[in-house]
Order: structure tokens, then sequence, then C-alpha cells
């Protein structure tokens, strides 16, 4: 079909769809520049939630007592390269602020008889309990964001064809490790046990219990 007539006229349906086009443009226009108040942009982006129904796969009954909590945050400079290439054409370097925390507790379930001595008078009792231990790292999505990222030539080209989640998935495991690793050098645990100690005592003490002593091991 000929785009123009013998007397060089568009044909209607030519200038049909031009003159659409050329609404459409100027109505994008007006809602991106937001030039009529009110005006609703017919080429915003929506966003519809339709994740299935939350499944409950296991209850599990809790016997720890959570003595102690820390919060943590670390900025993590994750850089990826390649031999003898610059970093301007291979390389990907990524600034990454991990926020989490790590809790402290005491497992009252490893408790056996033998964890807990009372004088027959019922007064006095000595409770032995395990060490306190590490919860894994939480990170909280809200406070954890990349800062900065920078990549080569190839690895935009890349991008543009696919996605990296693995990427993604790498630098917020190795924000939780490093936040567990820093977790393990302060005195959390030892907080965890200070406080169920104290818990414990009180708990006791309340049922007419004149002497308590929790130890550790």
């Amino acid at each position: 079909m000929p785009l123009k007539s013998e007397d060089g006229r568009l044909p209607w349906w030519a200038r049909w769809l031009t003159g659409l086009i050329v609404v459409a443009g100027l109505l994008l226009l007006v809602a991106k520049a937001d030039l009529i108040p009110g005006l609703p942009n017919p080429f915003a982006e929506e966003t519809h939630d339709r994740t299935g129904p939350v499944v409950l796969k296991a209850i599990q009954d809790m016997n720890r007592f959570e003595g102690a909590s820390g919060d943590f945050q670390v900025v993590v400079d994750l850089e990826k390269d390649a031999k003898f290439l610059p970093d301007a054409v291979r390389g990907r370097r990524t600034l990454y602020v991990g926020a989490g925390s790590v809790d402290a507790y005491v497992d009252l379930g490893d408790v056996g008889p033998k964890g807990v001595e009372i004088t027959d008078d019922r007064k006095s009792a000595v409770l032995t309990l395990p060490h306190a231990q590490l919860e894994r790292t939480s990170l909280d999505p809200d406070r954890s964001y990349i800062v900065a990222e920078e990549r080569g030539f190839f690895d935009r080209l890349g991008d543009f064809f696919s996605s990296h989640p693995n990427d993604e998935q790498q630098i917020q495991q190795l924000a939780a490790k490093k936040i567990q690793d820093a977790a393990k050098q302060t005195e959390l645990a030892k907080r965890a046990e200070t406080n169920t100690r104290a818990m414990l005592e009180r708990l006791l003490i309340s049922l007419g219990f004149e002497k308590v002593e929790v130890r550790f091991s």
C-alpha cells in the first residue's frame, strides 16, 4: 500500500495514526511536567500485588531465652574485575550498607535433670545452663541499601540483557557474615548470660527460694 497518494497527501489511515501519536506524546509531556494539576498520567507505571497466600510450613516450640540483642552496621566494598582488562572495560564495584541485628540466647531446652539442684527444704537452688549462643544475622531490608555501583562497559551491556540477582545475594551474604564475625568479638553472649541469670534469680525468688545460683558450663 503506497504511503502517499498521487496528489502527495498522506492517506487517511496514516494521518489518523500520526495524529494519535502526536496526541499521546502531548498527553505524556503534560502529565510528566504536571502542567495541569489533577490530570493523571495515562502512562504511569502501576504496581499490582498478585502474591499468593502465606503458607505455614512448620511450628516449633521455643525453649530459648533471648538475653541480649546487638545492632550492627557495615559498609561492604565488593569489587570484581578481570585480568588484563581495565575496570572501565570489564569490572564491577559495589558499595553496600548492611544493617542488621544479632540476638544472643540461652537454650533452656538443653537443661536436663542434672542441671537443676534443689535442697530438700526448697530454700536453695543451683541451675547449670549451657553457655549463650548467637543467632544468625538478621539483615534489615529497610536500612540496607546499595550506596554506589560502578560497572565496566561489558558489565553494563550484560545488565541490559539480563539481571544479576546472585550479585545482590552475594553482597548480602557477605554483609551478614561480617556482622556475625563482629558480634563474636563483642560481649553480646556474656550479656545474654548475665540477663538470663538475673531473670531466673528473680523468678525463683518470687517462688519462695531464698538462695539461687545460676552457673554456665
